[in-house]
Formats: structure tokens, sequence, C-alpha cells
């Protein structure tokens, strides 16, 4: 053994170490670590470990005719880092090399390389299919028995057998010592790399959490001007970088921070680099104040990360975070600009899904409105008729109710108003049935103070009045009552019913069978479908209508509605 061959030995793995470390920065590197890389990648980490292990081989001592080196290093770690296919190409890289380079070993350290490169693989596939990583103490026995195989090999293949045994015995120990501790210590630095990219992307994903918590109201309403501006502002808030902007394809709608002198919101896009993204819809890196392409001279601005804002597969905009002379943008911050690019994205398809959503809704409602229209002015217009020639003045009268009931059926069509307004638009539509109907008609209301200012969908009761009338009283050959009921139940919750006296009934023809339980029922059919799809299309479950009805006792319609309501958005607001 030649002991004096391990401290050169240690210095020449402790270079090759370093160059190893550098390599770590590349992407590729850290996708791998990840278990993301495509085979691009992995070609790239060939490539990357055949050159460790060249360099281990050209930084090797001659010695004997042969070389004392650390090429193992790099097979050994691309296989147990990669799998099989990257530690055997690795290794037929390295190992042709070596072949080249001539020596009375060079077919057995030839072999011994491919060798190396793809048992390591190998074990990297078994203990992955067994859920288990490769820490230290594993990359160090498998370090150490790759070298004894080498030196088993060599006596094998090498010739003369004498000058192949001589060797072995001088190189062996050193050897196996210092390339399985570079190994293990290899693996230690992939180890605090990936602990950093753990670290980077919880870091990241924090801000990122921090961010949406705060802007997620603001995108609802698409990319705009106010919208861009609050995002920005707590983008700048949260990270540490000089300057925040957000631009459409064309002009620029916030600009936070350094540089807001001449990068003017309204005005048009000023960089070359957001022209590039918004061509290309790929992230880039500006790295200097060139790649940036801003047209003002004096411009601070010198680092730059520009991400695309995607929405329906087209790019909307651009979100862009800068960085001055003072620090340069980090891996933190490239994470979290491609986080925020996919959030916002997301935010804008989701409000334009929603935008077509409540567009869609109006239109249904639109339509359904236009189904009680016709059906009552066509009764209303025969009973002012039969009222001009005898009872002029009445006549004028109903004139007047028809008038205001049609005004208030169009203003609030798929609107909201106050319950005292949909109290108003009722009577108008009572006093034309009295004068249609005379003694057989009574109403009473019974309204808890202070309910009349509560907002609710307009046009909710007026259906449900006309179906009492319609079809619960003028059946019946006196008539009758209709109640209208509206309180509170507490604080969130406001109950509206309508009651009647009538004739009831004993089953909906209207109705799917499976919705009939109990005597309670969700009401279908044409005019009360309207109420029904209204109050489902702005509360959905489970708000609709319930009604109750025994043959010859009457029927009973109740509502309960969430008190408060965002009509643009759909939502309830509990108050």
């Amino acid at each position: 053994m030649n002991v004096a061959l391990m401290v050169p030995l240690a210095e020449r793995t402790a270079v090759l170490i370093v160059a190893a470390l550098l390599f770590t920065r590349v992407r590729a590197f850290r996708s791998i670590l990840n278990q993301q890389a495509t085979w691009r990648e992995k070609a790239v980490m060939v490539l990357i470990f055949s050159a460790i292990s060249i360099l281990g081989t050209y930084n090797g001592i001659w010695y004997q005719d042969a070389i004392a080196n650390s090429r193992v290093i790099g097979t050994v770690v691309a296989g147990l880092l990669a799998g099989p296919w990257v530690g055997l190409l690795t290794g037929l890289i390295a190992g042709i090399h070596r072949y080249s380079l001539g020596g009375f070993t060079d077919l057995a350290c030839a072999v011994s390389t491919i060798s190396e490169g793809l048992i390591a693989g190998l074990i990297y596939q078994f203990r992955r299919n067994r859920n288990q990583g490769i820490g230290w103490t594993t990359a160090l026995g498998v370090g150490f028995i790759a070298e004894w195989m080498q030196m088993g090999i060599i006596l094998l293949l090498a010739s003369p057998y004498a000058e192949a045994l001589a060797l072995v015995k001088s190189i062996s120990v050193p050897m196996s010592v210092v390339n399985s501790l570079g190994v293990a210590i290899l693996i230690i630095i992939i180890d605090l790399v990936k602990k950093e990219e753990e670290r980077i992307g919880a870091l990241q994903a924090q801000r990122t959490m921090q961010v949406a918590d705060k802007t997620l109201s603001y995108l609802r309403q698409g990319l705009n001007y106010d919208s861009a501006k609050k995002v920005a502002e707590e983008i700048l808030r949260t990270t540490r970088v000089a300057a925040v902007a957000i631009t459409d394809t064309r002009t620029v709608l916030a600009h936070v921070g350094a540089g807001s002198s001449h990068h003017v919101v309204g005005e048009g896009i000023t960089t070359k680099a957001t022209e590039e993204v918004i061509l290309t819809r790929e992230m880039m890196i500006a790295r200097t104040k060139e790649e940036i392409g801003c047209k003002e001279p004096n411009c601070s601005l010198r680092y730059a990360i520009l991400v695309p804002l995607m929405r329906r597969q087209e790019v909307a905009g651009v979100l862009k975070l800068y960085q001055d002379r003072s620090r340069k943008l980090s891996a933190v911050d490239l994470e979290l600009v491609r986080g925020l690019g996919n959030f916002i994205s997301t935010q804008l398809e989701l409000a334009e899904l929603e935008k077509q959503s409540r567009l869609l809704a109006d239109a249904e409602i639109k339509a359904l409105h236009a189904q009680i229209n016709p059906h009552f002015l066509f009764n209303a217009l025969n009973t002012i008729v039969s009222f001009i020639r005898f009872r002029p003045e009445q006549a004028r009268e109903l004139l007047i109710h028809l008038g205001e009931y049609f005004r208030r059926n169009l203003h609030d069509s798929g609107g909201y108003v106050s319950l005292a307004g949909e109290l108003e638009h009722i009577e108008a539509y009572l006093a034309i049935e009295r004068a249609r109907f005379g003694e057989k008609l009574h109403v009473e209301y019974e309204i808890e103070s202070g309910v009349e200012r509560v907002t609710v969908p307009g046009l909710i009761l007026q259906p449900l009045v006309e179906n009492a009338v319609k079809h619960g009283l003028l059946p019946k050959r006196e008539g009758g009552t209709v109640k209208i009921r509206a309180r509170r139940l507490d604080t969130q919750t406001l109950e509206l019913r309508v009651a009647d006296d009538g004739v009831g009934m004993d089953q909906y023809p209207f109705l799917p069978s499976q919705t009939q339980k109990e005597g309670k029922r969700r009401l279908s059919g044409i005019g009360l479908s309207n109420v029904r799809s209204r109050l489902c299309s702005i509360y959905g479950e489970p708000y609709g209508i319930v009604i109750e009805s025994e043959p010859g006792r009457g029927t009973t319609c109740t509502i309960q509605l969430p008190v408060g309501v965002n009509a643009s958005a759909k939502s309830v607001h509990r108050g």
C-alpha cells in the first residue's frame, strides 16, 4: 500500500468536488433532484457527470503506467442520482475516454467504469422501488464496493498479472478510501441542494399564498387598472424587489416602485423584454439593462423576471419583477414570479368564466320574464276595455296601474329591488285583478317592521301571488284571501310567504314524481319556474320554493333568502 498517494489523491478529489458543486447550479441538475427531469435533461446530466469523470481521470496521478484517479465519483454519483441509464451512459463515455489514454490497465479501467455506473444505477432503482432514498452512508458503501470491484477487474483483465497485482497493492486502499469519501461528500452536497430547493419552494409558496389571500377579490374583476395596481402593490410589499409592473398586451396597467417616473401607467409598453414575452409566450429573465430594453437612458432597473399572464390560451398581459443595482434577483424571486404568474392566470380564467356565466344567466332570466308579460297583458286589457264605457275613471286608474306594473317589470327584470318596491309591484298587479274579480279577491299583508329595506331579486313574489289568485282562489266560487308575509328568521335569513285559502291540490302534474315527498315539494312549471330558476341561479342550493298544499284548504309557498346579495358576482354576503 502506497500511503503517499493518499494526500495528493485527496487534493485532486477536493478539486473535483468543487467542480461538481458548480454543476449543481444547472437547472437540469435540480430537475433530476425532484425526479422531474425529461430525457433531454437527463442527457444533459450524462454530459455533466461524464465531464466530472473525465476531469477525474485527467486530474489523476500517473503511477506504474496506470492512473490513480477519482473517475469513479462521477459515474457512481450519476447512477445513484438518476438511475441505470444515466449511470450506464456516463460510465460508457468516461470508460471510452480512459481506454483512449492507453496503458496496460486501459481495458480493465474502461470495463470497470461502465460497470460502476450501471451497478450504482441499479442500486438507485432498487431503493426507489422500496421508497428509500440514497443517503451518504449508502453512497459511501457503494463507492467503496465500486473501487474494490475495479481492483478485481484489473486483476482479471490487465496483463502482465504481476504488474497488475503490484499496482492493486499500491493504489487499492488510497483510491477506495478517498473516492468512497468523495462520493459520500458529493451526495451530502446534493442533499443540501435538495433541501435548499425545498426551502425555496416553501418560501415561494408562503409568499404566493400571502399575495393570493390579499389580491383574490381584486382579480375577480379581471385585468384592469384598478386590479393591476392593487396586485402590484401587494407583491411589492410582500417581496424585496425594486419594482413590480403589470401590463396587458399594449398598455402599462400598473407600475409601482423604482422607475415609475417613466414607466407611466396608461402609456404604451416601453420595454423590449415585455414585447418579447408577449410574442413568445414564455418566461424571460433579463440580466442586464440592455436585455430589459427600457427606452429611458437613466432607468435604475437592472434585472427583471417577466412571465406571461394567460387567459383562454392567449396572452392577456405580463407580470414583471424588477431589481436595481442594490441586489440581484434570487432563485426565490424566480420561483415566486412563476407561481404568481400561474395564480394570476388562473384567476383571470375564472373571472372570464364567471363573466360568461353571468351573461348566460341574465339572458336566461330575461327569457323567463318574457313568459309572464303576454299572459297577464291580455287579461288586463280585456278588463280595462270593459270599464272604459261605463266606468271611465276606474279604467283610467287601471291603465295607470298597468303602466306602473310593466314599467317595474321591465326595469326590475333580472335586477335587485327593495322589498318595498317588490310589494308596490304586487299591488299594481292586484289592483287590476281586484277590478276583474271584485269581492272574490281579498289580500292581507303581514310585513315585519324594517324588512321593507332588505334587497331581494326583482319579480320574486309576483308570480307566487299570481299563482295563488289564478289557480287557488278563482276556481273557488266564493273566492278567498291571499296572505303575503315577510319576516326575518334571524339576522341572516329572510322568509317570504304567499298563502291562499283556495282549492288547494293533492298532486302537482308539473313536478317530477321523485321531488314529491311528505306534502312538501320544490316548485317548477311555467311562470313559477321563472322564480325557481332565478333562485338557483343567484343562490344555488338549498334555496328554492317550497310549497305545502291540501285539497280544499289552500296552498302556501315559502321562500327563504340570505340577507344581502352581490348581484354582479352572484355570491351571498351575510350581514
